[in-house]
């Protein structure tokens, strides 16, 4: 089982790339931000029929989407948001006792306090489905670096938006119900950047920062193999995180 999450910062720009991807690794589950565009506007060949797919977009703006491989369940998804939902930031799809979500935490650059209510909220509804005894997948552009280890020491800065003391404290708020499973699995790894700043070659040099998680359930997370970050895909300034499940 593999489940992958990747902002693409554009799927219009990035329609080609996605579908190279998507026919190279097959992801069994697929979780995209940053989608910038209306459902109507997406791109037909992004609409592969192998998967059952809700498109939740604005125009120019926001929008995340969730990918669910035909044959990967037994069960159908069930695609909503949840009441908290904002310019188009949540989807997610119910299969049996399983909840699979996409999401995209606001910058916080315009508006700080909504990024932060998101947060808060974004953990109650995970602490909600925790005592009701669903397993949880959440993918997705967090917008946080959760430690200093994940910000190069040439960006470290704990004043800026992302690396703010009280965001990380949020953040460790929701990995008391779920468990960040690229870091569960690659724990000392200093160099491990999900997103670069689109200049002077940062990407090429890996001096980026870890904005893009794949979080699970504790049970979930034990059977992970793998959890990477898949640098050589495509051109957004986010990379593709994909786990493997045992």
């Amino acid at each position: 089982m593999k489940v992958a999450t990747w902002n693409v910062n554009g799927i219009r720009a990035r329609q080609a790339q996605f579908c190279d991807w998507v026919a190279r690794d097959r992801p069994d589950v697929i979780c995209l931000q940053e989608l910038k565009a209306e459902p109507a506007q997406i791109p037909e060949q992004c609409r592969i029929a192998d998967y059952v797919t809700f498109w939740h977009g604005m125009r120019a703006y926001s929008g995340v989407s969730l990918h669910v491989r035909k044959d990967a369940f037994a069960g159908e998804p069930f695609f909503s948001h949840p009441p908290f939902d904002m310019e188009a930031r949540i989807v997610q799809a119910e299969i049996d006792d399983l909840v699979l979500a996409s999401v995209y935490v606001p910058n916080g650059n315009k508006d700080y306090a909504a990024k932060v209510e998101f947060i808060q909220r974004l953990t109650a509804w995970v602490e909600k489905l925790e005592m009701q005894k669903r397993e949880i997948i959440l993918c997705g552009d967090i917008n946080i670096t959760r430690t200093d280890m994940d910000v190069h020491p040439k960006e470290r800065r704990r004043e800026v938006i992302g690396q703010r003391p009280e965001e990380r404290e949020l953040f460790a708020g929701l990995l008391e119900t779920l468990v960040d499973v690229g870091r569960r699995l690659d724990p000392d790894n200093a160099d491990l950047f999900t997103w670069w700043p689109p200049w002077r070659n940062m990407r090429q040099r890996n001096i980026g920062w870890r904005l893009d998680y794949v979080l699970a359930s504790p049970a979930i997370a034990a059977r992970a193999a793998s959890c990477a970050v898949l640098a050589d895909v495509g051109t957004s300034d986010h990379a593709p995180v994909m786990m493997t499940l045992a």
